[in-house]
């Protein structure tokens, strides 16, 4: 069983700590405002990553790291604090104490800047062009290029209970760009902590891995197709139509393929397989 530190324990940091502790793992969340009881078998270590002095402390004989933060807010200042401040402390911090942790580095789909519907993989062209973007591409090209058994990745949407931003829209009569698609790529935020998990599962168990994996499901459907499907099954006016000109852009699609020829198996492997569960 391996010592396992997750930095970040919101909803999927936190689901992912009770999970690895009933497995027999030792784990310590690191959090700026932990629950005043642990539950389980964990343990929490109190700390500001973006805060050098707060981390002095922190025991550096990890095996495993998870980097599972989330910022305060969508601007340059608050990524630039757990993504580039807070990332060098912790290595610092580890660095100073002579210990080499493993790292899974929680990522996102947001670091590729393709617009026109393409496909994108692990070998696609990573160039973002919003500066919260460029911190996270950053410092996941720094724990790769810090050691080759470092592991990215990069999460496309979540959603979930408490992450219903599409259930909202939906109801809301919203104005969606048909033509040319819009497309959307998401994970449901059980597949977050389960494609986490077995990653580990998969270290332990001597596979050979790769440095980088998307993860997200099998359908990057057209937004127009999931609003149609979800104000169905809502019983919610349908969408209007938007008009786009020229310079409508659109999304890109991940391909998962190299996750699931690791041998993951998708909770939720489509957007409806997933929302049916929160619609009802």
């Amino acid at each position: 069983m391996s010592k396992i530190l997750i930095i970040g324990c919101g909803s999927i940091g936190n689901q992912l700590a009770q999970d690895l502790s009933v497995k027999g793992h030792q784990v310590t969340g690191l959090k700026r405002n932990p629950p005043a009881t642990a539950t389980g078998n964990m343990n929490y270590f109190t700390a500001d990553i973006s805060s050098a002095v707060e981390i002095k402390d922190l025991p550096a004989d990890f095996e495993v790291v998870y980097f599972i933060v989330s910022p305060d807010g969508r601007n340059k200042e608050s990524y630039q604090a757990v993504y580039e401040s807070g990332l060098n402390n912790l290595l610092n911090r580890f660095s100073r104490a002579g210990t080499n942790p493993q790292w899974i580095f929680v990522s996102s789909t947001s670091v590729y800047g393709q617009s026109q519907g393409e496909w994108v993989d692990e070998n696609s062209v990573v160039e973002p062009e919003n500066i919260t973007s460029q911190f996270i591409r950053q410092a996941e090209q720094k724990l790769m290029d810090a050691d080759a058994n470092n592991i990215v990745v990069r999460f496309s949407g979540i959603y979930g209970p408490g992450r219903e931003y599409l259930l909202k829209m939906a109801a809301q009569t919203p104005v969606i760009q048909k033509n040319p698609p819009y497309f959307t790529n998401r994970i449901n935020q059980l597949d977050c902590v389960g494609v986490l998990a077995f990653l580990l599962e998969c270290r332990l168990a001597g596979k050979a891995l790769e440095q980088c994996y998307i993860a997200s499901d099998d359908d990057p459907a057209p937004m127009w197709d999931v609003m149609i499907w979800l104000t169905e099954h809502m019983n919610c006016p349908s969408p209007t139509v938007k008009n786009v000109g020229n310079d409508g852009v659109m999304n890109k699609r991940c391909n998962n393929q190299r996750l699931k020829a690791l041998g993951y198996k998708f909770h939720y492997p489509d957007f409806k397989a997933g929302y049916i569960e929160l619609i009802k």
